[in-house]
């Protein structure tokens, strides 16, 4: 049950790290929201953080669900199904940082214990409110190709997964999305360089309808990258994510024409925390749900796996 304060959705934000102090600052500035709190192992950063915003600090889980209509996981992505169980005790409804869980099975517990509780979840696949997204589900009618390229320079944040669940994981749910086609077949191959698990990762996905999408991740480039391109019948279509720009060639009387993508660009951030927001208050089906993320992390699964049993040949 929505308990209104001053009409505004009581929001608050488990783990305040280095994407979660972006959630507690957008709350605090959204209308007809409350920052209601947050809660946060460091101590340090907490008070941080709390004298930055003026919220109060919980020191359980428990305190802060028993305070908030709404939450933000942000916490690293073993500890996802243990924070996320509590709040939804606590009657919450959840944003749950990508991906959603780290198994099939503590992903499928959540959506089960929500789905008993008539709560909402939705998944932080940030892309998919970048005004690049807007525009390609838009313009993506028979996609036949795409490949997208995704590099970022090495962070020990995120580490605790590989960089298929830590960064491909977006592309994976972008894909998903604009081809909305079952999975025929998926290769992938992947290497370690700086932390235990795969640092480097590529997956060719084959999909039913005949699509194929080739999928390129690094966390330990030089320089960040976060591109997409999609052949179709019509042409094909050249987006930037980062950059929020990109170009239409598209393919008219046996000669190519290439254009500009007039983009509105935006905070994603902010776009997806106004979108749940908007969800919770109007009790409707967030556009990332948690069972568009759970497909998302299936198929991540299977490449992380792909490229371990690879490498242990």
């Amino acid at each position: 049950m929505i308990t209104m304060s001053e009409n505004k959705l009581k929001c608050g934000v488990a783990g305040v790290g280095y994407l979660g102090q972006h959630h507690a600052r957008i709350y605090s500035e959204l209308e007809n929201v409350e920052l209601a709190g947050i809660f946060e192992t460091n101590t340090e950063r907490a008070a941080e953080i709390s004298e930055k915003f003026g919220c109060p600090v919980f020191s359980t889980i428990e305190e802060l669900g028993a305070a908030c209509d709404a939450v933000s996981i942000v916490v690293p992505t073993d500890k996802h199904h243990q924070v996320a169980l509590p709040l939804l005790e606590a009657g919450c409804h959840l944003l749950i940082e990508k991906p959603i869980c780290q198994s099939l099975e503590e992903a499928a517990d959540i959506l089960e214990k929500a789905k008993q509780a008539d709560l909402l979840v939705q998944v932080g696949h940030i892309e998919h409110f970048n005004p690049v997204m807007s525009f390609l589900e838009e313009a993506v009618v028979a996609p036949k190709f795409i490949t997208a390229d995704r590099l970022a320079p090495f962070q020990p944040r995120g580490t605790e997964v590989g960089v298929t669940l830590d960064l491909m994981i977006h592309d994976i749910g972008i894909v998903l999305q604009l081809v909305k086609s079952p999975v025929k077949l998926v290769q992938s191959v992947g290497v370690s360089a700086l932390s235990p698990t795969e640092d480097i990762a590529n997956a060719r996905i084959e999909f039913e309808n005949g699509c194929v999408a080739n999928l390129n991740t690094s966390r330990v480039s030089s320089k960040k990258l976060r591109e997409i391109r999609v052949f179709q019948p019509s042409g094909y279509l050249s987006l930037d994510f980062m950059n929020q720009a990109g170009h239409v060639v598209k393919i008219d009387g046996g000669q190519m024409k290439k254009s500009e993508v007039p983009i509105e660009k935006g905070e994603p951030l902010k776009l997806e925390l106004a979108s749940f927001v908007e969800s919770v208050n109007e009790r409707k089906q967030p556009k990332v749900g948690g069972e568009l993320g759970k497909t998302a992390l299936e198929l991540a699964i299977t490449i992380t796996q792909q490229i371990r049993e690879r490498a242990s040949m």
